[in-house]
This record gives structure tokens, sequence and C-alpha cells, in this order.
């Protein structure tokens, strides 16, 4: 089957099988189907765009989350973009473009969704304007308590949601210093989002890295990566510190699940927090955010990179990216 679909059908990413272990090719089946009609108050939308994130890993596992798994033999849930068609709803017009939680489909049909500003980029409403930078401003204002003389540290600083809010906490006069997997991705944080130090956990000594850009120890951390590096990082917590537990990717694959930090007693020592979030729990900061990131980014105070892939049948490979350390920036597909 090419990528180009002239049957006038609605093809779609379907969940075949739950993965164990590292996500693969045969956890998806590729299926044709009618294209949807839209129901009472419902549109009728084309994708133009999917946005993916690392936590969709967990969206497709049969676990206990903060929303019910995807079910086998369905769409694969995902955000995204997408043209109105036809509309049953007297607030939407077709032409309009619309944004929300769609799915891996060609066609969607459903209601909710809120209509987008077209003379904003696709990239930056699915990248910066999207969850993901609600998510940093809520995860480093909120959850991380953020105040004056705070020093930052961020892990997955150069990914979508790590390198906002890690550039937030610079423009608030921060030092800030991010986590980051290869030299290219340091070069990125230091020249274009312009923090303060760079480490590479691939190449460098974390626990030495952090003794030498924190002395006197982190007081606020932006936690993506879990495992090892959060281990290494308690360690480096300054007294008070607060940890902003927003993702753990490097445990998302693992077939069976790791031992946690040995260390916690820390916590009780250094009188440390940790909390979890999740960012739609905090809805009533998305106005102020959406405004101030709209704002930096405008003005060219913070950076964003996305890494487009195109293609319908590459949205099973684009998901990959995210666990094989290829994104660069916010992971789109184009369709």
């Amino acid at each position: 089957m090419t990528d180009k679909n002239d049957n006038n059908t609605n093809r779609q990413w379907l969940l075949k099988q739950r993965p164990v272990g590292m996500v693969t090719q045969d956890c998806f089946e590729l299926a044709e189907s009618d294209i949807p009609t839209p129901a009472e108050g419902e549109v009728l939308a084309k994708m133009t765009y999917l946005s993916f994130a690392p936590a969709m890993r967990g969206w497709i596992t049969d676990m206990p989350s903060y929303m019910p798994p995807i079910e086998i033999g369905s769409p694969v849930t995902a955000p995204g973009l997408a043209e109105v068609i036809e509309s049953n709803d007297p607030n939407i017009s077709p032409g309009d473009f619309v944004s929300g939680l769609m799915s891996w489909s060609e066609y969607v049909a459903g209601a909710g969704w809120q209509v987008v500003d077209k003379n904003i980029s696709p990239e930056m409403q699915l990248g910066p304007l999207s969850e993901t930078g609600m998510t940093a401003y809520a995860g480093l204002i909120r959850i991380g308590e953020l105040k004056e003389g705070d020093t930052v540290l961020v892990s997955g600083a150069a990914g979508a949601t790590g390198s906002v809010a890690a550039q937030i906490a610079r423009l608030k006069g921060h030092k800030t210093v991010g986590i980051a997997g290869g030299q290219e991705k340091c070069d990125w944080l230091l020249n274009e989002a312009k923090l303060d130090a760079a480490i590479d956990y691939k190449n460098d000594d974390i626990s030495k890295a952090l003794r030498e850009h924190f002395p006197n120890g982190v007081d606020v951390y932006f936690e993506n990566v879990g495992g090892d590096t959060l281990q290494t990082v308690i360690n480096h917590l300054a007294d008070g510190a607060r940890v902003a537990l927003c993702g753990m990717i490097s445990g998302y694959n693992d077939e069976t699940p790791r031992p946690g930090p040995n260390n916690l007693m820390l916590m009780i020592v250094k009188r440390i927090t940790m909390r979890g979030f999740l960012v739609f729990d905090h809805f009533d900061l998305f106005a102020e955010a959406r405004e101030n990131i709209a704002n930096w980014v405008k003005s060219g105070e913070i950076a964003f990179r996305n890494d487009v892939q195109e293609g319908f049948l590459n949205i099973p490979k684009t998901f990959f990216r995210l666990f094989e350390g290829e994104n660069k920036g916010k992971q789109l597909l184009k369709l």
C-alpha cells in the first residue's frame, strides 16, 4: 500500500497487541474503514499533523493510569491538528483548523476540539503552545515553586517539554543546566537555548558535572528521565529542594520495573519535596502560560525546534524515534 490514499477510505493504525518491553512495529496494524459521519454537535476533520510524546507509551499498556488504555483493535490515540471538512457544530465551520486528542487516522469525527488560530504555525501550535509548553510552565512554576535565587536542573532538556522548562527558568534569571544525550543536543542547549551549561549523559560523568555546576546543590529539578539519572541527581539536591516529576522515559519500555532509587533517605535528611503532576490538573494556568510562552517565542527569547517527519505510513516509525533518541525537539508528523 502506498502512502497516497486514492480509495476514498479512512486509513488507520490500530493497536494490534500490547508491547512487552520495547514497542515495535508488530504492535500496530494498518487498516481501512469508511470515512466517519459526524453526529449532531460533531465535526468531521482531515488530519494534517500528529503529535507524539513519550507518555503515549503508557496509553497502549494495560495498567492503571490517568486515562484508560487504548483497546486492542482501536485506532491509537494521539494529539493532533486537523482541518474541518464538515461541521454539525454551529461554532465551527468547514475550513477551520481544530486541535485536541485525535488518533492515528486520516479522518476523525468528534467534538470538544479547540479551534486554533490560522495565523500561528502548526509547529508552534503543537509545540510550545500545546500541552508541551503548558506542562513545562506548570511543572516549573507551580510544582517546582520556583523562587528568586534558585538553581535549576532539567533532564531531557533538549526534548519538547524539557527545553521549554529550562528556558523559562533561564528567562526568570536562574542558573539553569540541562542534561541531554549527545554533543549535538548539548550544543543546541548552549547556543540556541542559551543555558548556563549542558551535561551529556552519554559521555560525561553526571555526578562530577553536578558537583562542578552546583557546588551548593540543585534547588529545583525538573525530571523527565528517571532511572539512574534520578538516583544520581538526588545525591546533589540542596536542602529544601523541589523535584517536579514530569516523566520517566528511561523506564517506559522496561519489560519489568527497574529498582527504584536507594538513596531516598536523603529526602528526609535534606527535607526534599518530590511531586508528580499531570498538566490536566492545571488548566487554570493555561491562559497565563500560553500568553507568556507566545510572547517569549515571538521575541526570540525562547528557541524551539520540531522534528517533522512525513507520511501516514511512517506514523509508527515516528513514534519509535522518541525511544531511540532520534528526535530533536518536539516530534511531529505531517500527513
